[in-house]
């Protein structure tokens, strides 16, 4: 708690007067481009990842990066995503996981979470990608946990197009869907394609998004 505590005494002390026009815009109101869906492991941060400024992205995190299906009772993460697309009018969502993710680790390992249960009803909204993963063989076990982060990714896409606003906005035109894997060693990017296929380099393929 000492070094966030001095960590703080120095964003007030040195950073805040070099941004205080930023801040002072930002006070009264947002108007983030993007909602970005990631996974609260403290290795990946978003606003570093992707060099960007307070006030322009919009994040959720939880543990796997999941996107509970649209249902009739609607949680905080369903919540947060219509706001940020009704009420903020975001034209970007971006969902992205990252590799050696320990929640993807758990379940392609199957390991045993009875000591954790609300990480373990939590995770069965990643069953449609393990589904997939077990129907596929792997050389190893961390191939395993590569494609389980893929997968989950490919699935959180598809339950976050159950949202009434995102199908709305996706039929209008208004929003473009993304899906990333984040190497934390590499520092790379690995983006879905069109159709959701194969990921390739973003690096390589600035442009391209799941739909």
């Amino acid at each position: 708690m000492k070094t966030i505590v001095e960590g703080f005494l120095n964003f007030q002390k040195e950073v805040y007067p070099e941004r205080k026009a930023l801040f002072h815009s930002l006070a009264a109101s947002q108007n983030p481009k993007a909602l970005f869906i990631s996974c609260s492991d403290s290795r990946l941060v978003p606003e570093l990842v992707t060099q960007q400024e307070p006030g322009q992205l919009f994040v959720i995190r939880n543990a796997g990066n999941i996107v509970p299906s649209f249902g009739p009772e609607p949680g905080g993460v369903s919540a947060t995503i219509e706001y940020a697309v009704v009420a903020l009018g975001v034209r970007d969502i971006i969902i992205c996981g990252h590799s050696n993710c320990g929640a993807m680790g758990a379940i392609a390992k199957c390991q045993d979470m009875h000591t954790m249960p609300a990480v373990e009803h939590w995770l069965r909204y990643a069953d449609a990608a393990k589904a997939v993963v077990d129907k596929n063989d792997y050389p190893d076990e961390e191939h395993k946990v590569s494609a389980m982060v893929r997968e989950n990714v490919i699935a959180q896409l598809n339950n976050i197009k159950t949202h009434p606003s995102v199908a709305v906005a996706l039929r209008n035109e208004k929003i473009r869907l993304h899906g990333w894997v984040y190497d934390i060693e590499s520092g790379e990017v690995q983006a879905l394609d069109r159709g959701g296929k194969k990921f390739v380099s973003l690096a390589e393929n600035p442009g391209t998004c799941f739909e």
